[in-house]
């Protein structure tokens, strides 16, 4: 499953590395293996990304329970107290968030390297391209007032990932909606969560 879940995240990222428009539009097979490559290096980069960004957190996280320490602790500063405590615990709590998610990463990349992952995410990225202005249309008939082009780069292949899992390669509607929500929270937005999540939902609820 984590290797599958690790395919998607490659063939994502491949996907962004290819031209977004016309159907059929697949890239020469030799170039595969360096779109692959690439994919890998982003993935790379996301991780030291995400571990600076914690290490951030946390130098700021003790910057404001320092500067609570540092405040008169007479009543008028009260408030001020509990402002730079406030913050300096949220800083904590985004520091850890941000290390339990990226602690996973390193192994990852070790996986990557794997022939049946590389395998994997190849085949998807074929299958989004072998047909992607049908695809498209398919995942525009859900898009209630959107079109899928209004949506960043990142949502529409996240959602035509997810829509290759249903339709080529079987994976269960609960399983498919869920790594696409999960590869949002990766590397799109709350709103781009919200969004692929509702069409994703409408779109397996049509299917039945």
């Amino acid at each position: 499953m984590q290797s599958r879940t690790l395919a998607r995240e490659l063939a994502l990222l491949m996907l962004g590395q290819v031209s977004d428009r016309g159907s059929g539009a697949e890239a020469p097979s030799g170039s595969f293996d360096l779109l692959l490559q690439q994919a890998v290096t982003s993935l790379s980069q996301h991780v030291r990304e995400a571990l600076d960004r914690s290490a951030e957190d946390l130098q700021q996280a003790q910057q404001r329970l320092l500067d609570s320490e540092l405040q008169d602790q007479g009543e008028k500063q009260l408030p001020t107290v509990r402002r730079h405590l406030q913050e300096g615990l949220t800083h904590a709590e985004h520091a850890l968030n941000r290390l339990s998610a990226s602690l996973e990463l390193p192994r990852l990349l070790l996986l990557a390297d794997q022939e049946a992952v590389q395998r994997d995410a190849i085949g998807r990225i074929r299958a989004v391209l072998r047909d992607r202005e049908a695809l498209d249309g398919r995942i525009d008939a859900v898009m209630e007032g959107w079109r899928l082009t209004r949506l960043p780069r990142v949502d529409r292949d996240i959602l035509r990932l997810a829509v290759v899992d249903l339709e080529d390669f079987g994976t269960p509607a609960a399983v498919a909606c869920n790594e696409a929500v999960e590869l949002a929270n990766r590397y799109s937005d709350e709103q781009g969560r919200r969004m692929i999540n509702g069409v994703l939902r409408r779109f397996t609820a049509a299917r039945v």
